[in-house]
């Protein structure tokens, strides 16, 4: 059995509907003898194992109706774990005031605090290091479009 994924994708959508504390990052099916779907959703405040849970019933119902019951697949349904890079705008406004890994697609690096995130990008204070002493930059913007991945630094200070 070949799952088509714009028609999951359809699906999802559909099986989303009108939440808007919920957006998609991801997804990908496989093409495999058991295809594997997988669905990673974030939203303004993150995500909870039960709006998880709540997706991936609405989705499985969708596609147990359209393939039918008897049809085999694996559907998961996750959010981004804090070590997963930021890939939709929409997933920077709730990281404001945390530190930032930016690879730039001139492939220039850049750690600093997030100050602001607009629909356009980000604009952070860049932290730099010479030898022992830390100094930070006056804040830099930075286009979505010039950004290849970004990630939050996590600390455990």
């Amino acid at each position: 059995m070949v799952l088509d994924r714009a028609l999951v994708l359809q699906m999802l959508h559909d099986a989303i509907g009108d939440d808007v504390d919920v957006f998609l990052v991801n997804l990908t099916v496989s093409d495999s003898v058991l295809p594997k779907v997988t669905v990673t959703l974030d939203g303004p405040q993150g995500l909870g194992i039960e709006e998880c849970a709540k997706v991936s019933r609405r989705l499985a119902r969708r596609i147990d109706e359209h393939y039918g019951e008897e049809a085999a697949y694996s559907l998961e349904v996750t959010s981004p774990g804090a070590d997963q890079p930021l890939t939709d705008p929409r997933q920077y406004q709730r990281h404001i005031g945390r530190s930032l890994a930016l690879k730039l697609a001139d492939g220039t690096e850049k750690t600093g605090e997030l100050l602001t995130a607009t629909s356009e990008g980000v604009e952070i204070a860049e932290v730099v290091k010479v030898k022992t002493k830390k100094s930070i930059l006056p804040a830099a913007f930075f286009p979505f479009g010039d950004i290849k991945e970004a990630t939050v630094v996590i600390s455990f200070k």
